[in-house]
C-alpha cells in the first residue's frame, strides 16, 4: 500500500471524526426513541457506522 499525503490523512481524519460523531449522537438518541422501525433503523446505523470507523482506523496506520 502506497503512503498517504498529509492532506489526505487530515481528510481522513476529518471522516473519522465526523463518523464518531454520528455514531455518538445516534447512540445518546437511541434510548428515547419509541417506534421499533426506527430504533432498528438507528442500530444498523450504528453497526455501520462502526465499520467505516474500523476501516477508515485501518486506512489511518
Amino acid at each position: 500500500m502506497q503512503k498517504l499525503g498529509v492532506h489526505e490523512k487530515l481528510e481522513l481524519h476529518e471522516l473519522l471524526t465526523f463518523k464518531t460523531t454520528c455514531i455518538t449522537k445516534t447512540q445518546t438518541m437511541l434510548p428515547l426513541v419509541s417506534d421499533s422501525n426506527l430504533k432498528n433503523i438507528l442500530q444498523q446505523d450504528i453497526s455501520s457506522g462502526t465499520q467505516d470507523i474500523q476501516q477508515l482506523r485501518n486506512l489511518l496506520v
